[in-house]
């Protein structure tokens, strides 16, 4: 089999990849170890998350705003394995989709572990330890990452979990401890408390989603709080111990005194790392960093100058879509075209209820820089829109430049964050100023009037509806 291109790893970063290589013409393989296309995105990550945020949120609504709203029903009960099967379905329907995908773009899709025999030939190895070889011009590795973990830390995978085994639990937690305060805890760690479990976050650092703006996680931790969210935060986790169906977890506070915290479930999420395990790059001779990243330079090439690496494999932040753009820039590159990634306007979201959604800077990166600068914010609970939903939690921040106005950040909380921080990446793309954005009109009522009257105040702190 000769392929002018093969992807190893079938997530975002890799099916993408193999359809824009595919799109110009190149003859393209793709190899996935599992069984079904779509790697951690579509199989255990992005999309079965989403699939138990939305039907939990109903379930909570349903609880907790119908009767406000004027709608009477009996009690609501959990059905919790009808919440895990739809799940499932809906993961099904899209890996589905790039089934589709691949025979449309007549992408050979090759089941097995792919690895380097030398760098133009890739050993697919099927379940049943049956070998094939594929001749290729040039690979991309897209083989994604898995969940990290501390070395004190076992994973049983019953009690002591990772976000896999929170798909798929068979009841509700009566208390879930969550060690990581970021995107992954607070959207899982939601799912089970709009459900009714207690949960306990511990966080190492002085907030959650640290990577992002400041204001969006003492946002987040307030509504998170009103859904009974216990939080632990300067507190680092020193041992995960399980007796019978309890867990423990260990954790000193920064006064340097012992905390215990029990339960019967414990969430490890402190992030991911790269998946590079049974690929063969010591055979190539392709270099690791020390965080064991693949190393690429900004044309994102490995030292062996066939050979590719894009999404969570290599440096930057570990997101679907910013794989998902690593990949068409590769397949465009090798064609002589000339693409580009702008990775400081990579939006990132988490999506608890209300959501959250930045980018550009935050304030405490503008800060670190010695930038001027200046702030817009508008609440929600000022907008109509929210008011008639009863989303009235969160806000809109808009940082701009002191002295030219040109949007420098956009971080939003609230209802449908995660759709309206595109107004500020296409903003931000085109170098807008708040004043610029201002000036456009919005649709009454829409959440997105928020971004026009944050604009509105980082330009001459005239908002209109407050």
């Amino acid at each position: 089999m000769k392929y002018d291109v093969t992807v190893i790893g079938s997530g975002p970063g890799g099916y993408v990849s193999a359809i824009r290589c595919a799109q110009l013409g190149l003859k393209t393989a793709i190899v996935e170890k599992y069984d079904t296309l779509g790697g951690t995105c579509l199989n255990v990550g992005c999309i079965p998350s989403k699939a138990l945020l939305d039907s939990s949120e109903h379930f909570h609504n349903a609880s907790e705003t119908f009767k406000e709203h004027g709608i009477d029903i009996p009690t609501p009960k959990v059905n919790l394995t009808q919440m895990i099967a739809r799940k499932s379905k809906v993961v099904q329907e899209n890996v589905s989709g790039i089934d589709y995908l691949m025979k449309k773009n007549k992408i050979d899709v090759h089941h097995g572990l792919g690895s380097f025999v030398d760098k133009n030939t890739v050993k697919v190895t099927a379940t049943d330890g049956k070998e094939s070889m594929i001749n290729t011009d040039k690979v991309i590795i897209a083989t994604g990452s898995k969940p990290a973990s501390l070395p004190f830390i076992e994973i049983d995978k019953k009690r002591v979990i990772t976000s896999t085994e929170a798909l798929e639990l068979k009841e509700v937690p009566k208390h879930l401890i969550v060690i990581g305060g970021g995107v992954i805890g607070m959207e899982l760690g939601s799912v089970y408390a709009r459900l009714g479990a207690k949960v306990s976050v511990i966080e190492y650092l002085d907030r959650l989603i640290p990577s992002m703006d400041g204001t969006m996680g003492k946002e987040l931790q307030k509504s998170l709080k009103k859904l009974g969210f216990d939080f632990y935060l300067n507190h680092k986790v020193s041992g995960v111990t399980t007796k019978g169906k309890e867990v423990t977890v260990t954790a000193e506070n920064k006064k340097g005194e012992t905390v215990e915290v029990k339960g019967d479930y414990c969430l490890v999420s402190i992030g991911r790392k790269p998946f590079t395990e049974g690929l063969g790059l010591d055979k190539i001779g392709v270099k690791l960093t020390e965080r064991g990243q693949i190393e690429v330079n900004d044309h994102l090439q490995t030292n062996v100058e066939n050979v590719w690496a894009i999404g969570d494999v290599v440096k930057g932040a570990m997101l679907a879509h910013k794989a998902e753009e690593e990949g068409v820039f590769v397949a465009e590159q090798m064609m002589g075209q000339k693409p580009h990634i702008h990775y400081h306007l990579i939006p990132g979201v988490v999506y608890t209820w209300p959501e959250v959604a930045s980018v550009g800077y935050t304030e405490e990166q503008l800060k670190s820089d010695g930038k001027s600068y200046k702030i817009g914010k508008f609440p929600f609970k000022a907008l109509g829109r929210a008011r008639a939903s009863m989303d009235v939690d969160g806000m809109v921040k808009v940082l701009a430049d002191k002295e030219t106005d040109e949007i420098l950040g956009m971080h939003i909380i609230g209802a449908r964050a995660a759709d309206m921080i595109a107004t500020g990446v296409t903003a931000m793309e085109f170098r807008a100023s708040a004043e610029d954005v201002a000036r456009m009109s919005h649709a009454h009522p829409t959440y997105m009037e928020a971004v026009k009257e944050a604009c509105l105040a980082a330009t001459e702190n005239r908002p209109i509806h407050i």
